[in-house]
């Protein structure tokens, strides 16, 4: 045997110097939801210190588990909107590798094909888990897990006729888009605006319905008039150009914009400055997404903290993957919606 290998920690190492059980060392491993807190870090601390890696095959063995998660990846659609799932997927990725999990991404063009991969999936691979992403009202993806007793947690709630939350029956995360959108309306209000225009998706959407509620909630305890001043339109650049031309050619055009996405607002963006304006001087326009693009333009947008829900996300997925081993019911909606951030840059 190498020295490497006579060298190499193990389970027990890590348990000796953390002074814990071989038990606690593998619940952190693999159930840390059932460790204390202070516990965790100790033995987390340990194994980083270590460099502790658990031979796969062995456990696998053991827990018939894979630790192999499956997410979809969207296709871009004009370079900007979608950039916050591929951060999303980014985040869980390196969030699940501290774990010790993998992530399988497929691709899918649409809710039915992606069902399709779902069922291949089930069938080629011996995966954990799924993570769906872009939840909407009506979602079969959800039901179709469900029904196939499937692991899963979604980011983004079960939208339903209620709005989502007393709809959900299986565990999600999201971020809170009305108190986003909200905060963004405040921010221009404190800044003197009294005319300030949305610029949301068609009616239905659940998330564009949501961040619109926000604005109006801020437009109306504040008194304001918000008559003539919405419009719904597809996630797209030249719609937001569009929308935003449209706004500013009314008889009573708005001092500043609040967009459902950065692609409507860089739409605006884009229509101000073709007339030799500047945003933020002569109109003031906020997105949501906090996109790259946003950061190197000077476009204010509401930031979705994606690190906090990839950690949420897992955290839900290894409750439910412990009920499974244990052989019980997978546990109740645990909802967790997480507070954006409004970060203010020139044009705001």
């Amino acid at each position: 045997m190498s020295s490497d290998a006579q060298a190499r920690p193990t389970l027990e190492t890590v348990a000796q110097i953390a002074s814990v059980s071989r038990q606690t060392v593998s619940n952190v491993l693999n159930a840390p939801h059932l460790v204390r807190p202070e516990t965790l870090d100790r033995v987390r601390a340990v194994i980083d210190e270590l460099g502790y890696r658990p031979h796969r095959a062995a456990r696998t063995l053991r827990t018939r588990r894979s630790h192999l998660i499956a997410a979809r990846m969207h296709a871009p659609v004009d370079g900007i909107s979608g950039a916050v799932l591929d951060v999303f997927i980014h985040a869980l990725t390196t969030r699940a590798q501290e774990r010790d999990y993998r992530v399988l991404l497929f691709a899918a063009n649409e809710d039915q094909q992606e069902i399709a991969e779902y069922d291949e999936l089930l069938s080629d691979h011996d995966l954990d888990a799924f993570v769906l992403t872009a939840t909407h009202l009506g979602d079969a993806r959800i039901a179709w897990l469900a029904e196939h007793g499937a692991a899963f947690v979604t980011f983004g709630r079960p939208w339903g006729a209620d709005g989502g939350e007393n709809a959900a029956t299986h565990c999600w995360v999201d971020v809170d888009g009305a108190a986003g959108t909200y905060d963004a309306t405040r921010h221009l209000i404190r800044n003197g605006h009294r005319r300030i225009a949305f610029l949301g998706w068609p009616e239905g959407s659940g998330v564009g319905d949501d961040r619109r509620s926000g604005w109006l909630r801020a437009c109306r305890e504040a008194g304001l008039d918000v008559s003539g001043l919405t419009r719904n339109v597809l996630d797209d650049l030249p719609a937001g150009r569009a929308a935003g031309a449209e706004l500013m050619d009314g008889a009573q055009p708005p001092t500043a914009i609040v967009c459902v996405s950065d692609s409507l607002a860089l739409g605006v963006w884009t229509e101000i400055t073709a007339r030799g304006l500047t945003p933020g001087r002569d109109l003031a326009v906020i997105g949501f997404d906090d996109s790259p693009t946003a950061a190197v333009i000077g476009l204010s947008s509401v930031a979705q903290p994606m690190d906090e829900v990839a950690r949420a996300c897992l955290d839900q997925l290894e409750r439910v993957l412990a009920a499974k081993d244990a052989g019980i019911p997978p546990p109740g909606p645990a909802p967790i919606l997480l507070p954006p951030s409004l970060v203010v840059r020139a044009s705001s």
